[in-house]
């Protein structure tokens, strides 16, 4: 598996664009909303499952904490399913997914070079 999406570079993730919107009430006489960005709610759809390499997925720490971060599979991951959003699946470049998932890492198995995504398109 390869993750990424980790602005911070600590392996806690960052925030998501989406974020809750929640409104406050002070002393009755008026509101104010607030957006929150941080953590967004699982989108499971069951008949989605991590089937095999290229299977794209939000990472997360738990239910309903979508951050930034995401994963792409590189072979059946089965105990992910129904944990984990899945929105996507690598429909070109598998090869180079392949080779991003034998990088030499270190601590955390944090790359020891920096791999960037430049350009995804829709299919």
């Amino acid at each position: 598996m390869i993750q990424g999406g980790d602005p911070t570079g600590t392996g806690r993730g960052g925030e998501s664009i989406y974020g809750y919107v929640v409104r406050l009430v002070v002393f009755g006489l008026m509101w104010a909303s607030l957006t929150i960005r941080g953590k967004f709610e699982d989108e499971i759809s069951p008949q989605l499952k991590h089937t095999g390499a290229g299977v794209l997925s939000m990472a997360n720490a738990g239910p309903n904490t979508n951050g930034s971060q995401f994963f792409i599979t590189l072979a059946p991951t089965p105990w992910l399913d129904g944990k984990h959003t899945i929105f996507g699946r690598i429909s070109e470049g598998m090869g180079v997914i392949k080779r991003i998932g034998l990088v030499q890492t270190g601590a955390n198995d944090k790359p020891h070079d920096d791999i960037r995504i430049l350009r995804a398109s829709p299919r």
